[in-house]
C-alpha cells in the first residue's frame, strides 16, 4: 500500500460519518444479495448441497475479491489515478456501515421510547434474526445493544480490519463473506446443508476483527482489566465470534447479555453474557453509540499510523 491508502480511509471514513448508508443510490450490499440470490435459487436444489453452497461462495468471494484488484491496477497502469481513488474510495465507504448502525439503534430506542411497546417490537424486527412480537421493553433494549456490539464488528472493524492487509479488493471480498453468512448461513432446513460452508468462512473471516473489537471497546472505556471477562464470557457464545463484543460492551455497561430467544419458531437456550441483570435505561443509547464512533475512530487512527509507520519507515 502506498500513502493514496491513507486518503482513501479517510474519506471513506468521513462519507460513512456524515451519511451513512446512501439508501436512494445503488449500493454494493444490494448487488452482492442479488447475485447471492440468483445463485442459491439455482443450486440449492437436488444432492450435493454443501458441494454447491461452497462452489457458490468461492466463486462469488474470488469475484469481489478479483474484480477491483483488476479495475484498480488497471486504472492505475494507465495514469488514471484520480479515478481509482475514487473508486476506492466510494467502495470502501459502501463496506462500513457504522453511522447507519449507530442511526438504527437510536430509532429502536426511540420508537420504544414514544410509540410504545409494539412499534419498539417491530423496529428491531428490522435488525435482528430472533423473533420480537413477545420481547419486553429491557429486551428489546437489550437486542438492539447485542446488535450494536456485534455488528460493530462485522460491519466497521472487520472490514477496516481487511482493508488494512489486503485494499480494497481484501474489504470488499470480506462483504462478499459477511453478506453471504447473513443471507445462507442459518441452521434452518434450507440452508443448514447449502450454507454450511459460507458460516464456517464467516466464522474464520471474523475470528481476529472479533476480538479486535472486544479489545477495543475496553481500550476506549479504559476498563482494560476486564480482559479476563471478556474472554471468559465471551465463549460462552454459540457463535464462535460475536460473544467477544458482546462480552466488551456488557463489562463496560455492567449489565447481562444474552439469554434464551426464539428464533424462526424455535426457542434457543443461549447462555448469559455477565451477571448483573439490571434494567437498560433509555438513555444509555448515547453511551453504546458514543463507545461505537470511538472505537471506530481510535482504529482508523490506528490503521493511519500502521500505514505510515509501513510507507516511511
Amino acid at each position: 500500500m502506498d500513502v493514496n491508502a491513507i486518503y482513501i480511509l479517510l474519506f471513506a471514513f468521513g462519507l460513512d460519518s456524515i451519511f451513512g448508508d446512501p439508501r436512494k443510490l445503488p449500493h454494493l450490499i444490494v448487488l452482492f444479495g442479488n447475485s447471492i440470490a440468483f445463485g442459491e435459487k439455482r443450486l440449492n436444489k437436488g444432492k450435493s448441497k454443501i458441494l454447491k453452497g461452497a462452489l457458490l461462495t468461492i466463486l462469488l468471494v474470488s469475484i469481489s475479491f478479483v474484480l477491483p484488484y483488476t479495475i484498480i491496477k488497471y486504472l492505475n497502469v494507465f495514469d488514471f489515478q484520480i479515478i481509482s481513488m475514487l473508486f476506492s474510495i466510494v467502495m470502501l465507504f459502501y463496506c462500513l456501515a457504522n453511522r447507519t448502525l449507530i442511526k438504527e439503534g437510536y430509532a429502536v430506542f426511540n420508537t420504544l421510547q414514544n410509540d410504545g411497546l409494539e412499534a419498539g417490537r417491530k423496529r428491531l424486527s428490522w435488525i435482528v434474526g430472533r423473533e420480537t412480537k413477545n420481547l419486553n421493553t429491557q429486551q428489546i433494549r437489550i437486542a438492539t445493544l447485542e446488535t450494536m456490539s456485534e455488528n460493530l464488528s462485522d460491519g466497521v472493524i472487520a472490514p477496516l480490519f481487511y482493508f488494512l492487509i489486503l485494499g480494497i479488493p481484501g474489504a470488499m471480498a470480506y462483504k462478499m463473506i459477511n453478506t453471504l453468512d447473513s443471507m445462507i448461513g442459518y441452521k434452518n432446513e434450507r440452508y443448514i446443508n447449502f450454507g454450511k460452508f459460507a458460516a464456517k468462512l464467516d466464522d474464520v473471516a471474523n475470528y481476529i476483527p472479533a476480538r479486535i473489537t472486544a479489545i477495543l471497546i475496553l481500550v476506549v472505556q479504559f476498563k482494560l482489566n476486564g480482559i479476563s471477562f471478556v474472554f471468559k464470557e465471551g465463549k460462552k457464545h454459540s457463535s464462535p465470534n460475536a460473544g467477544y463484543p458482546e462480552a466488551a460492551l456488557a463489562y463496560s455497561l455492567d449489565c447481562q447479555f444474552g439469554g434464551p430467544n426464539y428464533y424462526h419458531g424455535k426457542l434457543l437456550e443461549k447462555p448469559f453474557i455477565g451477571s448483573n441483570n439490571r434494567e437498560i435505561k433509555h438513555e444509555e443509547i448515547k453511551k453504546v453509540s458514543g463507545i461505537n464512533f470511538t472505537v471506530t475512530t481510535f482504529f482508523v487512527l490506528l490503521i493511519i499510523g500502521i500505514l505510515a509507520f509501513i510507507q516511511y519507515a
